[in-house]
């Protein structure tokens, strides 16, 4: 349970997401979560939480078609600075674009392109089951199996924003993260002891440099 004094969290339902795991998880992790499409709640909240599940181009669009949504997004996270995590396709959404169905615009929070993964002898797409996180450099990230499910990664601009990496085909960004924003490919509500470790790490630091 929570304690008294715990992060709020706003969990922000956009028609898009695993928002009961998402919420078990970081409650589980010490936080105290609100599910909210409500951008006073995005205001008032000390961190912020994307989950996100489905192509790219619904999830930019479900987002954006909640009045003043992303305008709070962007005055909390960009303006206000506070600590932010996008999950699976809540990650991919802060790429400048996403090449799914089309070309579609991102949050453009870290530059980079959404791409579908490689096709290859052996391998199955979706990218679906237990694979390991390797950190890219001296990070917060620890070393660990997670737990994916998705056709397209981040292709990062920057190797600079490349937190740690997996490797499906080819290697592409297990973590993102540019000062308070974070983004990770896996689901941390689904991967067990490394998934509430990874939480609560984030709710005490709200970074991963």
């Amino acid at each position: 349970m929570p304690e008294k004094g715990a992060a709020q969290i706003a969990l922000i339902d956009y028609g898009a997401g695993n928002l009961r795991s998402a919420s078990r998880a970081l409650a589980a992790a010490g936080a105290n979560v609100t599910i909210t499409s409500s951008p006073h709640d995005l205001l008032a909240a000390d961190r912020i939480v994307l989950p996100g599940v489905g192509a790219f181009a619904h999830c930019i669009n479900a987002l954006r078609s909640l009045d003043g949504l992303e305008e709070a997004l962007h005055e909390a996270v960009i303006e206000r600075r506070r600590p932010f995590l996008g999950i699976c396709v809540g990650m991919q959404l802060l790429a400048s674009e996403g090449h799914e169905h089309g070309v579609h615009q991102g949050l453009g929070w870290i530059e980079g392109k959404v791409t579908r993964l490689p096709d290859g002898p052996g391998l199955k797409i979706p990218h679906m089951g237990w694979n390991q996180v390797v950190p890219t450099r001296d990070n917060a990230v620890r070393q660990g199996d997670a737990y994916f499910v998705h056709s397209y990664a981040f292709d990062a601009a920057s190797p600079e924003d490349v937190r740690a990496t997996t490797d499906h085909g080819a290697v592409f960004p297990a973590v993102v993260g540019r000062a308070n924003i974070t983004g990770v490919q896996f689901h941390p509500e689904k991967s067990q002891a490394y998934g509430l470790a990874f939480l609560k790490h984030w709710l005490e630091d709200g970074r991963w440099h």
